[in-house]
């Protein structure tokens, strides 16, 4: 497979101290420790996986397999067409398949590893990237996988090593600066943080994750200005994002506008009505149900 190209970029460090105790901010930052798929930076991502995962084009990508049984490649597509459906089961068949046709062929363990990460056996998901790895060195979209992976074992040295490595080769992956950034966002690094959200957000503006993350970070720093205004670009890009709707609210009940906060808080309750961080901050403003709130 095609190499990606060797660069450099100044590592940071990464500062253990231990974590002080919880404040405002504790739940929210707890909730931005997601993965986010950054993988298109044109249509709306919901738009591209309705495509991609549609009856028709997996019959498509069916046809491609049956008319050639032995392609480790037609598999792989396929298996990762059955992941981003969540259809696990038949991903890891896939995916098992093009291995035992291509031992070597580093991406399909890549894949195999990303469904079991999705899955939870993190073990597993560990060994495929080693093997991807060990085929190809430079294969950045591994190191990102493998650090993520030992990001949430709680191994935060190895998770910076790999992102650092990720982002060596590929400096143009956003993916690899948001969970950087979110690595530093977890060890309250928010300047860090604040700088690789901001990459990351450069590099896929379409996304509301990384919005979200900056403004939390903004806020941990009592930038609250900056905070708001990240928040607002996050609910325009995705305005079913109860994160982003709880995260704006709280950042204008730290200006002081109850009537932005309340509309925040209401907005996440319509979306997730078990939403106890909205509910909570919708009571600290005085928010009435049944109320009309203005939130632009």
């Amino acid at each position: 497979m095609t190499k990606e190209p060797d660069k450099t970029r100044a590592r940071r460090p990464l500062m253990l101290a231990p974590l002080m105790g919880l404040t405002l901010l504790g739940l929210a930052l707890a909730a931005c420790s997601t993965t986010l798929n950054m993988a298109s930076t044109g249509a709306p991502e919901s738009e591209d996986a309705q495509y991609a995962t549609s009856p028709a084009n997996i019959a498509s990508l069916t046809d491609v397999v049956q008319r050639n049984p032995n392609d480790p490649q037609a598999y792989n597509m396929r298996g990762s067409v059955f992941g981003q459906a969540g259809r696990f089961a038949e991903a890891l068949a896939d995916f098992d398949k093009a291995i035992a046709i291509d031992p070597n062929y580093a991406q399909a363990y890549a894949n195999r590893g990303l469904v079991y990460r999705e899955s939870g056996k993190l073990d597993l998901a560990l060994a495929d990237y080693n093997k991807a790895l060990t085929i190809d060195p430079n294969y950045a979209t591994a190191y990102l996988g493998r650090g993520m992976v030992y990001r949430q074992q709680n191994q935060p040295v190895l998770a910076l090593a790999d992102f650092n490595k990720s982002i060596a080769i590929r400096p143009d992956n956003a993916q690899a600066y948001y969970n950087r950034g979110l690595l530093y966002q977890a060890r309250r690094q928010h300047g860090y943080a604040i700088d690789d959200f901001s990459t990351a957000i450069g590099l896929s503006i379409q996304k509301a994750e990384p919005y979200v993350a900056r403004g939390l970070s903004y806020m941990a720093v009592n930038d609250n200005k900056n905070a708001a205004s990240d928040l607002d670009d996050a609910v325009t890009i995705d305005p079913q994002n109860v994160q982003a709707w709880v995260s704006r609210g709280l950042a204008y009940e730290r200006l002081g506008d109850k009537e932005k906060a309340a509309g925040s808080y209401a907005r996440a309750m319509n979306i997730d009505q078990n939403s106890q961080s909205a509910r909570a901050g919708f009571t600290r403003v005085g928010g009435e149900f049944g109320r009309t709130y203005q939130t632009n």
